[in-house]
């Protein structure tokens, strides 16, 4: 088993669990170049986080044994109608707007009807792409903040001085509460799943 990802970070803090049959190395997914190696290719709630799906089918089919399966799920259309709303009021601010000239929004949320599209254009067999309504109420707005901190907020952040960095938090930790918050103190976020299963003839 071979486990990977682009963030040093998250490497390091996975090596301590490596075995004899488990290793995890530093690789973008975006590069991933394995021929006809594994059984079996399986990502959760990560690959939202990829622009490009097509490379991506296509690099994991490269990779899998024939009869190899891949198995995905990922955020959906719909995923964090409530903090997208916010964020996307926030940027325009006339206290934040000059901070995000050529922002690049960093997800990729397609619909069930899209991703079926780009599967299908993949030549895997035993294609199947479904969704799921995964919505959550978070305990209290301490629970909520804590999601909004990570890693949510972490791409705005990015393009702020570290001086307009605590107010755009505040404003969007303000105003989600106010959007969210449920009469018994929960705050409700929708989320929603992408499905994915696959098979290399």
């Amino acid at each position: 088993m071979v486990g990977i990802d682009a963030s040093r970070g998250m490497i390091e803090a996975a090596r301590p669990k490596e075995r004899k049959n488990l290793r995890f190395l530093l690789v973008d997914i975006n590069a991933l170049d394995y021929l006809e190696q594994f059984d079996v290719v399986f990502s959760n709630a990560t690959l939202h986080w990829i622009k490009d799906h097509q490379r991506l089918l296509r690099n994991v089919g490269r990779a899998l044994v024939q009869g190899g399966r891949l198995r995905f799920n990922f955020a959906g259309e719909g995923n964090c109608s409530h903090f997208f709303s916010v964020v996307r009021e926030a940027m325009p601010a006339a206290e934040f707007a000059g901070y995000f000239g050529g922002f690049d929004w960093p997800w990729y949320m397609p619909t069930v009807e899209e991703y079926s599209a780009l599967v299908d254009a993949s030549g895997m067999d035993d294609r199947r792409v479904w969704g799921e309504n995964a919505d959550r109420y978070f305990p209290d707005a301490e629970a909520m903040i804590k999601w909004i901190d990570q890693p949510s907020l972490v791409p705005f952040l990015a393009h702020l001085p570290d001086r307009a960095r605590p107010r755009f938090r505040e404003y969007v930790i303000e105003r989600m509460i106010e959007d969210t918050r449920q009469d018994d103190g929960r705050c409700f976020e929708t989320f929603r799943r992408i499905h994915v299963a696959a098979r290399r003839g």
